[in-house]
């Protein structure tokens, strides 16, 4: 019995708060011990009810919680060395907080009265809870004078919230929002780029607070305002701490990363990949010890960045609005809600000329000079109807003369918004296209006796010359080079499981242009000379019928010449 009681006060004196109390106030404390066993789900103490015993957790999970009227309830986890009730008792105050057992608990439990008996009998448990009181003041100070430094850093680059969500439902919204949601899933860095307008920082802004750590902070820095040196994002040695110190576990949001200096780029790039960082340190003086980070990056650019965009763990292309022509008209009656709500203002109706006309104008600033547009043509519309006229400057001069096959042919657009362009159409060219190469590489040579011959060569690639100013680069979205190759990916990776490489845009970019230049020059000069034997043997193609009787002719009458003054008789 005697080692159980010195068992028991040695646990007390190393995993609880009540270490400070001397031999003789632990025993005593010791002996008014009851252990309790609880199982789980079962409610200790009522919020707001006198405390009845004070409570030392031993082993299992408590949860502490208080309900609120107004909002949610405030809960937190207690494990074993927590003291309950010990405050309570001693300043005579009701529970603060229900308790319930999460797991099955051994709890050691000291019954009010003899609580009371005690802290009357050793008065150092009231100084001993007041010195605790103390050091926790001093801690909780220490601490909000660093948060208030810490706000008051982060202050000015701090975004509270997304702007808005992503609008509209074509496939385009929806990978974007797929492509939003998977960034959000882990903390590796992100490179959101696109045009001008788009509100990539918003998107940014999303990725972070569809995330876990949406309550961390977040901050938005213009790449183009950093000091070359980056000295205001990592701190000088010694001195003043830079915002990725301050940041903590947050995301910090690098606006226009394609802005920013070779050098800080690389220093960048470096803290990317390794999480560590240098203070800029005085000029002749040594770097230092790295600082580490653990916030996440997320960059924003207008152009791929080949230095960062090969360390981002997610890379999240936004697409234009030009090519979003199905989301316009979301996009503008969500503006025109806003503006109801925020301006109150009777909602206008746009006309379907009006909303045909945005839908054909290519929108080169994207959704900030839609924004405009709407916003504009609300103020001078003065709560009537937004008709074509209103929308005008919305078709720049030099466009006057286009003509959309959209808005002429309703029934094309309906086409190309199905399930059957491309997806359904895909299927039926994929055998198609079998059935061609066959008959090419199997069937005549002749044009005349090839219908597929016939078809490519003398229809199909004049037929793309003259289409091009009308429908533009429409067969590339059902071209079978492309399903094929997406097809035989497909079946390579299902037989092979691999990752698959990132695209070499840097070395594409750059050899491209002169690699697809050295294959049409080597298709000419292999497929040139065997273009003149083929006409020199079978007629030509398009070569008049008459020149080569002639030239026939001309053949025989050398031969005949030849023969002659040979003296053959046969010929004379």
């Amino acid at each position: 019995m005697q080692n159980s009681a010195l068992d028991k006060a040695a646990w007390l004196r190393e995993h609880t708060v009540l270490a400070g109390l001397s031999g003789t106030a632990l025993a005593g404390l010791v002996e008014a011990l009851e252990v309790l066993t609880i199982a789980a789900n079962r409610r200790i103490a009522l919020e707001d009810s006198p405390p009845g015993a004070l409570y030392i957790l031993k082993a299992g999970r408590l949860e502490s919680y208080r309900t609120s009227p107004t909002g949610p309830a405030s809960a937190s986890s207690l494990l074993s060395g927590a003291v309950i009730h010990l405050p309570e008792l001693l300043l005579g105050a009701h529970a603060r907080n229900t308790l319930i057992t999460l797991t099955e608990s051994e709890l050691w439990a000291v019954p009010a009265v003899s609580f009371q008996a005690l802290v009357a009998r050793f008065p150092e448990i009231a100084q001993a809870f007041s010195r605790q009181l103390a050091t926790e003041l001093v801690q909780l100070s220490t601490q909000l004078s660093f948060e208030q430094e810490r706000a008051a850093a982060l202050r000015p680059y701090l975004i509270t919230r997304a702007r808005r969500g992503i609008v509209g439902k074509s496939r385009y919204a929806v990978s974007l929002r797929v492509a939003i949601r998977k960034a959000a899933l882990d903390r590796e860095s992100v490179l959101i780029f696109g045009e001008p307008g788009l509100e990539k920082d918003n998107i940014a802004a999303l990725v972070h607070f569809g995330s876990p750590s949406r309550r961390t902070p977040v901050i938005q820095l213009n790449c183009a305002a950093l000091q070359p040196s980056g000295a205001d994002l990592f701190g000088r040695r010694g001195g003043k701490r830079g915002l990725i110190a301050w940041l903590g576990e947050g995301t910090l949001i690098l606006n226009n990363v394609h802005d920013l200096p070779n050098p800080l780029a690389i220093k960048i790039a470096e803290l990317i990949e390794t999480g560590r960082y240098w203070p800029v340190a005085p000029a002749g003086t040594e770097a230092g010890e790295p600082g580490v980070s653990q916030a996440r990056i997320v960059m924003v650019a207008e152009k791929t960045v080949p230095l960062l965009e090969r360390l981002a763990g997610h890379l999240i292309k936004v697409p234009p609005l030009r090519v979003r022509k199905a989301d316009i008209e979301a996009q503008i009656e969500y503006y025109l809600n806003i503006m109801e709500r925020s301006e109150g203002i009777s909602r206008p109706r746009v006309a379907p000329e009006a909303l045909r006309r945005l839908q054909g104008y290519d929108v080169p600033g994207n959704l900030s000079e839609l924004k405009n547009l709407v916003e504009r043509a609300v103020s001078q519309a003065d709560g009537k109807e937004l008709n074509e006229e209103v929308f005008w400057p919305a078709q720049a001069r030099k466009k006057i003369f286009r003509y959309n096959l959209l808005n002429a042919f309703p029934q094309l657009r309906r086409f190309l918004r199905s399930e059957w362009w491309p997806d359904r159409l895909n299927s039926f060219i994929l055998v198609l296209f079998v059935f061609i190469v066959a008959v090419l590489f199997l069937g005549p040579q002749q044009r005349t006796e090839n219908f597929a011959l016939n078809l490519f060569w003398a229809w199909w690639w004049p037929l793309i010359l003259v289409g091009f100013p009308f429908v533009g680069r429409l067969w590339c979205a059902v071209c079978p080079f492309m399903i094929w190759g997406e097809l035989v990916q497909k079946v390579s990776l299902r037989l092979w499981p691999r990752s698959l490489g990132r695209w070499p845009r840097e070395p594409a970019e750059r050899w491209g242009g002169w690699f697809l230049f050295g294959l049409f020059a080597l298709i000419f000069l292999m497929g040139h000379p065997r273009i003149r034997v083929h006409a020199h043997r079978h007629g030509g193609y398009g070569v008049p019928p008459g020149r080569h009787r002639v030239a026939r002719r001309h053949r025989a009458w050398k031969s005949g010449r030849a023969h002659r003054r040979r003296g053959d008789p046969e010929l004379g």
